[in-house]
């Protein structure tokens, strides 16, 4: 899943902008110039999401939404469905490459699938890469020779529909067996209906000449297709339910439309749920979403459908949720399969000021989110005091909630922080499906800034939030789960506000000794050095911030090794950082680390100026652990209560 910008291009006419503000999205009838409509989709996943042997259809657990096509439409616009465009992948094809039967993907370089003459060989795979494969089969490779088409270029027309028509040959219903050609069938229908496009307006006729009936028969194919394969209630299914209802805007044909809005109505309320959070665990796929639901909404309306209000509410929720998931650099918070990236800044929604770092539009009223699904987002402020600026606000998220699932890690409590206009604490990344062991970490609690269990298998568990606390100047939480056999882990969480620094206490018991791990993982342009079984400091060349990173013993002595460095290791892996699919760097990890059959780890994490400093000193108040803090210049204090609550004290 690489995210792509949402420009696009539009021969014809103008863009129709998807989703701006809280709009259901605008209608507008296509222009009678040479070239087809193309409204861009929005920025698509570009891994491919399907398991091999796995059902991939995720059922809807919420009601349905009854409000779609209820009311009527009152428009004078002719009915239509744009062609969405080719999410990019039409940019490393050009349109030279399609007469030479080449097609290219993501990092590897082009490959000649057929033999020039647009005979092509829809097994080849010669990277064993699922999400080349998927592409391919995609057809959206075809697109800068569809755009030529659509304006009347009849060589570009003949090699497309060959090409086009090969696919449809060699690839009778049903392809269900083979899984690329499959997940790529919602793709394949869109690009087929633009190509039905293309012809009608590179040929200027109203009717699709006999030559091209295969068209027709395709689209119909895979209507059937999409109708007996729904992937339920997820990107996936959306996407699927949007092509099938432009089937049906496209041949008239009322029982795709209705079947496609009668999905569309039971998807949503599963996919974003009643507090905007969507079901799919990923801060990326949650943008992604956002935008699917715009377009579904504007299509809906382009072909005379009224969407209802269920959609265009979810979204606003979600709006809220994205805008609270941005950090304060301007990016998302990088939770999930989601790449390094920033909220689009859609105008009259939250994510305008959010994604335009308080440049345009009006500061949310909330500082704080707390989401059921397993999110809390939190943020010192929105940089509306002068001595801060929308850069120098700390923000931070913490994961808990339902088991692993969808693009989710196994990252609960787990925790990403930035302060000083700079990332203290990050995520490992984002891997690419293909990438195998790396993948696989990357998914891992290992990849989490949490405290691990190493020698135990990792179970997946549902963590509970069992206390909070949101406060002017600092937020307390505290979280529980089983993530062994045989173990239980406490997280408790304490954000302050002048000084911003966090701090975390760990404890967790096990029925057999462990290995037990507070991992804090740093980005990858800093240094860190430890200092002694207590302290570590992490800082990049020439910066003027540093992290400095330290425990204090409680309930437990620090044993030699509490602080260990781990950066750019294979053997186990650790120290290392994806901001995106196929881009790895060495990163700091600073480990504190426990064995035995229990464990208490009280540790901080304080950005402070190059030449700051942090001292503390410890006492006891009654059954009360008081913790005095001077962070360059600035006291404050926390305290662990007897009954084991942390908070501010001071």
């Amino acid at each position: 899943m690489r995210y792509k910008s949402t420009a696009g291009v539009a021969v014809g006419i103008a863009v129709l902008v998807l989703g701006a503000g809280a709009a259901t999205g605008g209608t507008r009838t296509p222009a009678a110039t040479p070239g087809i409509t193309i409204v861009p989709a929005p920025p698509g996943p570009e891994e491919a999401q399907f398991v091999p042997g796995a059902t991939n259809f995720e059922p809807t657990t919420a009601p349905p939404a009854t409000d779609i096509g209820v009311n009527k439409v009152q428009t004078l616009a002719a009915p239509f469905y744009a062609c969405p465009g080719f999410s990019g992948i039409e940019r490393t094809n050009p349109l030279a490459n399609l007469y030479k039967d080449q097609f290219a993907w993501g990092p590897y370089a082009p490959y000649t699938v057929g033999n020039g003459g647009g005979n092509i060989n829809w097994l080849a795979n010669p990277y064993k890469n699922a999400s080349w494969y998927m592409w391919f089969h995609s057809l959206r490779w075809l697109g800068h020779g569809i755009i030529a088409a659509g304006k009347g270029d009849l060589t570009a027309l003949t090699r497309v529909n060959t090409i086009a028509y090969d696919w449809h040959r060699d690839n009778p219903y049903s392809w269900k067996g083979n899984v690329g050609a499959w997940e790529s069938t919602m793709h394949r229908t869109n690009v087929l209906i633009c190509l039905r496009q293309a012809i009608l307006s590179g040929l200027q006729v109203t009717t699709l000449p006999t030559r091209y009936a295969w068209l027709d028969a395709a689209l119909l194919s895979h209507a059937r297709f999409l109708t007996y394969n729904w992937s339920g209630a997820w990107n996936h299914g959306t996407d699927e339910s949007i092509a099938l209802f432009g089937v049906g805007c496209t041949l008239n044909r009322t029982d795709y439309k209705n079947l496609a809005q009668q999905r569309l109505g039971a998807g949503i309320t599963t996919s974003i749920d009643a507090q905007g959070s969507t079901n799919e665990q990923s801060t990326g796929y949650a943008a992604f979403n956002y935008s699917l639901w715009g377009r579904a909404i504007a299509v809906l309306q382009n072909c005379g459908v009224d969407p209802g209000t269920t959609m265009s509410t979810r979204r606003a929720l979600l709006a809220k949720w994205l805008a609270l998931a941005t950090n304060s650099l301007g990016k998302l918070h990088q939770l999930g399969d989601t790449e390094l990236q920033a909220p689009y800044p859609w105008p009259g929604t939250p994510m305008e000021y959010a994604g335009s770092l308080g440049t345009k539009g009006t500061a949310p009223p909330w500082r704080v989110g707390i989401y059921s699904a397993g999110y809390v987002f939190g943020r010192t402020g929105w940089g509306t005091s002068p001595t801060r600026g929308f850069a120098g606000e700390s923000t931070y998220s913490i994961r808990f909630g339902p088991s692993r699932a969808f693009h989710g890690h196994s990252d609960h409590t787990s925790i990403t922080y930035t302060a000083r206009g700079r990332e203290i604490v990050i995520d490992g990344g984002y891997a690419a499906y293909s990438a195998g062991v790396w993948r696989a970490w990357t998914v891992s609690p290992s990849a989490h800034s949490v405290m691990t269990t190493p020698l135990s298998k990792d179970l997946n568990p549902a963590t509970r939030l069992t206390a909070s606390s949101v406060r002017t100047n600092a937020e307390a939480y505290q979280f529980v789960d089983a993530p062994g056999s045989g173990i239980s882990r406490v997280r408790s969480v304490l954000v302050l506000k002048d000084p911003d620094l966090l701090v975390t206490w760990d404890r967790a018991s096990a029925k057999t000794a462990q290995a037990f791990q507070t991992l804090w993982h740093l980005p990858p342009d800093q240094r860190a050095t430890v200092y002694s079984r207590t302290t570590a400091v992490a800082m990049a060349p020439g910066d003027t911030t540093r992290t400095i990173l330290f425990q204090v013993p409680f309930e437990q002595a620090l044993p030699a090794g509490a602080t260990l460095l781990k950066q750019a290791q294979t053997s186990p892996i650790q120290g290392w950082y994806y901001p995106s699919s196929y881009v790895r760097k060495s990163a700091p990890t600073l480990m504190l680390a426990r064995s035995g059959t229990s464990a208490s780890i009280l540790s901080f994490v304080v950005p402070v100026r190059s030449t700051g400093s942090v001292t503390y000193t410890t006492r006891w108040s009654g059954t009360t652990f008081i913790i005095s803090l001077n962070v360059g210049g600035q006291r404050t204090a926390v305290a662990i209560s007897g009954g084991g609550s942390l908070y501010r004290a001071g």
